[in-house]
Formats: structure tokens, sequence, C-alpha cells
């Protein structure tokens, strides 16, 4: 069963045939510097070399969701391998920290070379624009010069949910599983733009990195900013640590930001560069119709003109319940132990209630404390179970405004954005 027992009409999209790779050389492809040396790393002649573009690769020797990028997950659900994105069931979801080998995979681009390697050597990041002292700091320049900093933080993808959008919508079909909280490690990102001297004139951060466009052409799968002064906040961090180890190349080795609350588009992996701009950032992923929602209700199926689009900042409250899992048989004649997490991006829960029948009556939950803001939050609750048959298990979480999460999902919006409908689960009651 899946977490939802009601799923929308559009289907997950499935990778084409061509985009499949037929092996794991890639590596052997970017040292290879010649028609033979090419010919050779793949085993076979290419009879149209000559062909290919600079920078062009063979699909042979893309990054692939199946083999040596996913050796560290475990139990994901791959959703594409060009670019990888895979996400988590809910019910591995279980951990207060969540490791490495269960945390969720969102690209945009190609993983770069040197965090294949796993290789910071000659890495700098530099900040710039509308500063009074740009700043060019090696890895060792933040460990040494600002107070490092540990912190459990969540990252979800602002698309986490389309699935159970109806129509649906285009992009990758996340159903709960976008999301999670491990642990990270770095400087607040406001302590490295007090030390560059932020002007007046800021408003906007840009984000850059060294990942590589899927085209392996010279351009940017991705830069996107938020205000300055979301930046300023000290929880915003840049971070060369996850879960106490250095970030793993899925992840955005060896530097990224963590930007808690908002989408995890803005928490740039493999991070190179912050620009400070006198105006909203605008670049790829940044206009349009990227991370973007009606500024206006719509009925469901709209087509919103592109200048009435506004950017997602905030992400909405929301909960999962990561125990038992979905389809699990209980006994009816004794308690049962519901369990999970609750998050907002306000930053702070105030309660979680669960129902057992389809929401006409709520019971609190258990809810511990955040180890700190915009981590998510533990819950659990007994449950019972009246007579033996099927149940279902709702959760709603409400944020410390007083916003609870909706029955179904709200604000339809065309690329299916920040859908925190309540989550469900099923179980049968024996």
């Amino acid at each position: 069963m899946s977490d939802h027992i009601t799923d929308p009409d559009t289907p997950t999209p499935k990778a084409s045939e061509a985009d499949a790779p037929v092996s794991g050389a890639r590596r052997s492809f970017l040292r290879a510097t010649g028609a033979s040396a090419v010919g050779a790393a793949l085993g076979m002649t290419i009879p149209f070399e000559r062909n290919l573009g600079a920078g062009i690769i063979p699909l042979a020797f893309a990054q692939d969701s199946g083999q040596e990028l996913m050796s560290e997950k475990s139990g994901l659900v791959v959703l594409s391998d060009r670019p990888l994105n895979a996400e988590t069931p809910a019910h591995l979801l279980d951990d207060d920290i969540t490791p490495v080998e269960r945390m969720f995979v969102r690209l945009n681009g190609l993983v770069p070379q040197n965090a294949l390697d796993a290789d910071a050597s000659g890495w700098k990041l530099t900040v710039d624009g509308e500063v009074d002292t740009p700043l060019e700091l090696t890895l060792d320049d933040l460990k040494s010069k600002f107070e490092n900093v540990t912190v459990q933080l969540v990252v979800e993808c602002g698309g986490n949910g389309r699935a159970f959008y109806n129509p649906g919508t285009s992009g990758n079909q996340w159903s709960t599983g976008a999301v999670g909280c491990p642990q990270w490690t770095g400087v607040r990102l406001t302590d490295v733009l007090k030390a560059a001297g932020v002007k007046e004139s800021a408003v906007y951060t840009a984000h850059y990195g060294n990942d590589v466009h899927l085209s392996g052409e010279d351009k940017l799968p991705i830069s996107r900013g938020v205000p300055i002064e979301k930046a300023q906040e000290p929880d915003a961090i840049i971070a060369w640590a996850m879960n106490g180890e250095p970030i793993p190349a899925l992840h955005g080795f060896p530097l990224r930001l963590v930007i808690p609350g908002y989408p995890g588009s803005v928490s740039h992996k493999f991070l190179t560069r912050i620009w400070i701009r006198d105006q909203v950032h605008d670049g790829p992923k940044m206009t349009g119709y990227s991370y973007r929602l009606p500024a206006y209700p719509v009925a469901p199926g709209t087509e919103v003109p592109e200048e009435d689009m506004v950017i997602l900042e905030q992400m909405p409250v929301k909960s999962l319940i990561t125990f038992p899992r979905t389809g699990t048989e209980v006994p009816h004649d004794q308690p049962a132990e519901v369990r999970g997490h609750a998050w907002a991006g306000s930053g702070d829960i105030s309660a979680v209630h669960v129902s057992t029948d389809f929401g006409v009556t709520w019971h609190e939950a258990e809810l511990d404390p955040a180890p700190n803001r915009y981590a998510w939050q533990r819950f659990r609750a007994k449950v019972d179970f009246p007579q033996a048959g099927y149940y279902e298990v709702w959760a709603r979480a409400t944020d410390a405004n007083g916003v609870t999460q909706p029955p179904v999902s709200p604000g339809w919006n065309p690329r299916g954005y920040a859908n925190n409908l309540q989550h469900r689960i099923a179980l049968v009651a024996t």
C-alpha cells in the first residue's frame, strides 16, 4: 500500500532507455584524451565519435542511479537517473537524525569530478558583489576564522508531495520522502557575510556551485538565492560535514549551504560562490515557473500567466508517520504505537494530532522538543482499534502560528510545489 490511499492519475515518469547508462566508466572517459582512449574505455568502436562536441559525455558514461552513485544508499526509490533523484519511503525515515544512506537525493546536474574523487584540494569560496570586502576563503579559512557550529536542520525539496496533486503536474513525482534532517557542521552564513561587510544596497543572494550541466556544456544547472534578511538569520550555515563526516558527493562535497525553512533548492551544493546582489536573483531556476506559486488561488489545472507567479519561500507545516509501516497488521485488542516527525518552515511546531476515524476525532500526540530551531520534532501516540478491520492513521501538525495541515492537497499550482496535506497510513487490525 502507498502512504496515501488515493494517488493522482499521473504516473511516475520513467527514464528513457536512451538515457540509461551501460557502464560505470565515466571517470575513465573524463580522463581519456583521444579517440582511441575513448573507444578503449567503452570497449568498442564509436563510429561517429568525431561528431561529439567538446564537453559532451556519451550516455554510456553518464552518472546513473543503480551503480556507484547509489552504493551508499539503502532502500531509496529512484525517480529519475539523469539527473539522479531518489526519495526515501516514510518508514525508513524513523531515525531522529537522518543517516546518509537514507537521505533523499535531489540533483539538477551531474556531480562534479572533484566530489566523486572526494578531492577538496584547491577549493575556494568567493563572497562578492554588494559587500565592502570581497572574500576568497579556503576550507581551512572557514574552519579556523569563524565559529564552528553543529546543528540539525531539515532539508526538504520544494516538490515533496507533488505526486498527490490532481490534476498532476510536471516534475519528479515525489510522494513524502524528499525530506531529511541530518546534523550539519559548518559556520554561520551570517558570520561570513558580516566579515565581507554587506552593503545597504544588498537585496538578495545568488548561489553558485561547480556541478555539471546535463548537456556537458559550460552552463549552470541551477543558481538560486534568498532574500538578504533570510541569509542573515543565524540558522543558515555553510556546511562541510554531514553527521560528523565530510559531506558525501551526492550531497554537495566539499561545501554546501543549508538554509532551513526554505525549499532545499536554495541550499546549494558544491558551493563555490555567494554573490550578493542589489536585486532579486535571476539565475537558472529562479524565474518563470521554477519554484514559484500563483500569486492568488487558482482552480486545479489553471494556466497561470508567468507574470503572476511569485517565488516559493517559506515551506509549509508538515508531519510524517514513520512507524508503523503502512499496510502493517496490528492486534485489535491492544494499543499500537504510532510515531513520526513534524517540522515547519517557520521553525516551530506547537502540536501534532492523530486520528483513526478518518478525521472525525483527533487526539494530541506527545511531542518532543526540537534539539534546535528548524530541526524536526519527534511525535508519538498510542492508538486503539475497537474491533478488527481496516483503519487509517492520519497525522496533522500545527505550527507556532496556529497553521495546521489540511486534509487534502492545498493550493494547486502548475509545478506542484508545497503540498502539505495530512499524512496517512493504512493499518489492518486483526
